[in-house]
């Protein structure tokens, strides 16, 4: 569903936009999700809602047929990218699985917050940021994705969250659309 409204109190959450992850290749150009993301930074911080950046800094334990076991993360893995321009006020969340919400304060932070709402975007749309947006519908919040400001590794994959997996977890739109919302006038009636 293409995106309709924003909550008043409405937090941006951006995904891995860090320099180990930006470099494995991906789907769409990164640098182009990273200056979306940048923009939708932006328009938060002037209207003062919440963000949080995420870095992932290890690997959920368990099995898997695609593993990462053995990886060595390089000493700047997860330092977030430049163009991200963390701020004092931004919220650091940092998560050892793919999902931002397991084991971290991320909950407790957006209730704190007052938040009701949350954008999610960055990378790997099939995992930090599905896992993160389906953990929040699980919790009750409003989820938006912004589709333009993520990518994945396999174009198929990051093609199927988009058209089968986010329109059961919230609203779709582009970082204009969403942009776009946060200037429209709030329905209290609602």
């Amino acid at each position: 569903m293409t995106v309709t409204t924003l909550d008043p109190k409405t937090a941006l959450i951006v995904i891995d936009l860090q320099k180990g992850i930006v470099a494995f290749p991906c789907a769409h150009p990164v640098e182009d999700v990273v200056a979306k993301a940048a923009t939708l930074l932006q328009a938060f911080r002037q209207r003062d809602l919440p963000v949080v950046l995420v870095n992932v800094t290890g690997l959920a334990p368990g099995r898997a047929e695609h593993s990462m076991s053995g990886f060595v993360f390089p000493p700047d893995f997860a330092d977030l990218v430049p163009e991200l321009d963390r701020q004092p006020q931004d919220i650091l969340i940092t998560k050892q699985t793919w999902g931002a919400f397991t084991n971290t304060a991320l909950e407790a932070e957006l209730r704190a917050h007052g938040v009701t709402q949350v954008v999610v975007c960055g990378v790997a749309t099939t995992a930090g940021v599905e896992s993160t947006a389906r953990f929040a519908h699980e919790l009750g919040f409003n989820v938006t994705l912004a589709t333009d400001a993520m990518t994945d590794m396999s174009l198929e994959a990051h093609e199927n969250s988009l058209a089968r997996i986010f329109p059961r977890l919230g609203e779709s739109g582009t970082v204009a659309e969403i942009i776009a919302l946060l200037d429209a006038p709030v329905d209290t009636q609602a």
